[in-house]
């Protein structure tokens, strides 16, 4: 994908040794990283302010006579887009729980669209705070469809945990808030609640989406993305964004030739990090997130 780059990059090194980059250098590069940045599923916006942010790195950059200009080049694009990756406000499941005062439970709420597999997400967390020595009570706020109640059903029934449930078309949130107190009540570390998959259109299943966030006030609302969809997810993320207070995504099916494209405009449009990144089917299919991941999806070594 970025042969071409790396072939401009390669006649760019051979005349720049031992004197600045001046913008006619910086200019092809730029032009096929876009297209690269664009072939890989990176949102037009978040490609143009990337192009800025390495533009600016490159230009005026010295390369010394000893010094390898291709690697050199090569290394500030890969900078450029960890530097993206890696945000201020890296958050931590763990941390968030081990935070909570006394024996008060931790409140984590997963929204996103159909079919992006956030209920086998939820089942993923839950299997990973279980084994790190976390209870934990489900909550099947996704009374949209019965299929839903069902399949959190069964992730409940493998892993050996409670599932709170009403019948379907029930209130979600009433759900969420007897599944917190029910966790209070028996002294639960975590709670886990599910949510009907909505588009970010609309405007009924956003509204409800908005009195479940507001009745249960989760420690964490994280964001549950499909890789594969690109561009699609960064706007999903975003309007999800607007309406509830999204803090950290995760990103599913990363083990069905995803670019990364969608990890890196997500980062850039909300300004959240990464949680972690679903590789499979099974519990254990889930990667913590390290941004070194997307860059060598992008920019390989």
């Amino acid at each position: 994908m970025f042969e071409k780059l790396q072939k401009k990059i390669k006649r760019t090194a051979k005349r720049i040794t031992r004197r600045e980059l001046s913008p006619d250098d910086v200019e092809d590069i730029i032009w096929d990283l876009k297209v690269g940045l664009l072939e890989s599923d990176v949102a037009v916006p978040v490609a143009d302010e990337l192009i800025s942010k390495v533009e600016k790195a490159l230009t005026g950059e010295k390369i010394g006579l000893r010094e390898d200009a291709e690697e050199t080049l090569y290394n500030i694009l890969r900078e450029s887009v960890k530097e993206i990756l890696t945000t201020k406000k890296e958050k931590s499941i763990i941390e968030i729980i081990e935070n909570k005062e006394g024996s008060e439970t931790a409140k984590i709420l997963f929204l996103g669209v159909n079919g992006c597999g956030k209920t086998t997400t939820i089942a993923k967390i839950a299997n990973f705070l279980k084994e790190k020595g976390y209870s934990v009570v489900l909550a099947a706020s996704d009374t949209f469809r019965a299929a839903g109640i069902e399949q959190l059903e069964k992730h409940g029934e493998d892993l050996g945990l409670r599932v709170i449930k009403h019948q379907k078309n029930a209130d979600a949130a009433a759900v969420a808030y007897d599944a917190i107190e029910h966790a209070k009540a028996n002294d639960i570390d975590v709670v886990l609640i599910d949510t009907a998959g909505r588009m970010q259109t609309d405007v009924n299943l956003i509204g409800e989406m908005k009195k479940i966030s507001r009745v249960s006030d989760p420690d964490l609302t994280v964001f549950v993305g499909d890789a594969l969809t690109g561009n699609d997810a960064v706007e999903q993320a975003s309007k999800f964004e607007e309406a509830v207070d999204i803090d950290g995504s995760i990103l599913t099916k990363m083990d069905a030739d995803a670019k990364g494209g969608a990890a890196l405009s997500i980062v850039q449009k909300t300004g959240e990090p990464i949680l972690f990144l679903g590789t499979g089917q099974g519990y254990d299919d889930l990667k913590k997130f390290n941004p070194e991941i997307i860059v060598e999806n992008l920019l390989p070594e």
